[in-house]
Parts: C-alpha cells; sequence; structure tokens
C-alpha cells in the first residue's frame, strides 16, 4: 500500500485506461478522484474504488474549477480521437482535441503544483501514446497533442524536480479499449471487411508484439511511476508499444 495517505486524480476515469488507472491506484491506498464527462460512469467507477465522483468537460476550462487542488498523484489520461486528412480536417474538432490533451492537462498541473510543492512530493503522469514518438497520416490532431504532452511533461519533470515531483509520460500502442474497438469498427465498415482483419492488417502492421494491449497493462505502469521504486525516473517517455517505436 505505497500511495497510503495520498490522493490521486485521474481524468477520463469512468472507461478504458482511466478506469483501470483509478483501480491501480486505490488499490496501492490512494484515495482517488474519477474525472469524466459522464457522470454515470465516473460514480460508478468512484463507487468501486470508495474515491469521489467529479463530473467535468475537459475541454471547458471554468468546468475544472471544481475540481480538487490538493492532490499528490495527477493522471492526465482523458483523450478523443478524430480521423481525416489535414486538409479535410475540421478546425473546430481540432482545436477540441488540443483543449482536451494539452491544455486541461496544462490547467490541471498548473492547479495540482503547488500543494505538490508545499508536501515534498508528488507524481505528474501523462497517458501520451506511441503517436506522442511517432506520427500517422490522419491523425493530425491527435499527434499534435500528444506531441505537446510530451513537451509539457518533460517541462514539469524539470521545474518539479527540485521539489520532489517528478513528470513521466507512458506511450502506449493500440490499447483494448472503447475508443479503439469503435475505430476497428468504422474501419471495417468502410472497407468491407472484418474486424479481426482490421486489428491484423491495419492496427498490428507496426509493432512487433501482434496484439492489443490490456489496459491494465498500462495503469500497472503508472502505479509503478507513482511508487518508491521510481523516484529518480522523470522526463520519460516508458514506451509500452510492443516495439512499434524501435522500428
Amino acid at each position: 500500500m505505497d500511495l497510503d495517505d495520498r490522493t490521486a486524480l485521474v481524468t477520463g476515469g469512468g472507461a478504458g485506461i482511466g478506469a483501470a488507472c483509478a483501480r491501480a491506484l486505490a488499490e496501492a491506498g490512494a484515495v482517488v478522484h474519477v474525472v469524466d464527462r459522464d457522470g454515470e460512469s465516473a460514480r460508478a467507477v468512484a463507487a468501486e474504488v470508495g474515491g469521489h465522483a467529479h463530473v467535468a468537460d475537459l475541454a471547458v476550462a471554468d468546468e475544472l474549477h471544481g475540481l480538487p487542488r490538493e492532490v499528490d498523484v495527477l493522471v492526465n489520461n482523458a483523450g478523443m480521437q478524430h480521423i481525416a486528412p489535414v486538409h479535410e480536417f475540421d478546425p473546430d474538432i481540432f482545436v477540441r482535441m488540443q483543449q482536451v490533451m494539452v491544455t486541461a492537462p496544462f490547467l490541471l498541473a498548473r492547479r495540482c503544483l503547488p500543494h505538490m510543492y508545499r508536501r515534498g512530493w508528488g507524481r505528474v503522469v501523462n497517458v501520451s501514446s506511441v503517436h506522442g514518438l511517432r506520427a500517422s497520416t490522419g491523425k493530425s490532431a491527435y499527434v499534435a497533442a500528444k506531441h505537446g504532452l510530451e513537451g509539457l511533461s518533460k517541462t514539469i519533470a524539470l521545474e518539479g524536480a527540485a521539489h520532489g515531483v517528478t513528470s513521466n509520460c507512458v506511450n502506449p500502442g493500440y490499447v483494448d479499449t472503447a475508443l479503439v474497438r469503435d475505430q476497428i469498427a468504422d474501419q471495417a465498415a468502410a472497407h468491407g471487411t472484418d474486424p479481426e482483419d482490421v486489428v491484423e492488417q491495419v492496427l498490428l502492421t507496426r509493432p512487433a508484439i501482434k496484439r492489443l494491449i490490456d489496459p491494465r497493462e498500462v495503469a500497472a505502469a503508472v502505479r509503478w511511476l507513482c511508487g518508491p521504486h521510481s523516484g529518480y525516473v522523470s522526463g520519460a517517455s516508458l514506451a509500452l508499444d510492443g516495439a512499434w517505436s524501435s522500428s
């Protein structure tokens, strides 16, 4: 129970990677604040882990004001996806994706870092992506946002070091979540193929390990970055991509 007496906040905590992170941090002893735009999902996960639910649209800065400041572990996980070539990409969707995946993590870190600095301990973990390290066609907004999140994470690592605060990214490939499953279904319908063919022929062409990642594997890495053996790990990008970024 290495996170006893610690408080964690997880965005996008109502499902997928976020819910897995909320469970892992609660199992480690933390009191977890589950933030999600879907109130029902947030309340369900919070009830499961004995935490607190918060409903907020991270694209709206004013909705962050009601979230707690006294947070020891901040997990910026919330994300969204939209696929289109740059010349056809909806500018409003592009802006919203930056708000959710770059601006909101900045604003939340800005709120929580003073508390971490006062306590002389803190962990910021940003759920980035292999697309924070590599680009793919059709994903200009997502790639731009994840690259921006990487830069923010490294800056926090430099500024927080003197205060006992670390900041890192985890960089998974395709994770077995509803977000990815929706992409699989959409591509299967668009190309008239079987969903499993999409997984094998589209999603898993780049990774050397040919399977989707379980959300619990990502959560385990997040938990490790918050634990007692990772205090010297900061400013890092931890690839969980099946050797995708090694090629």
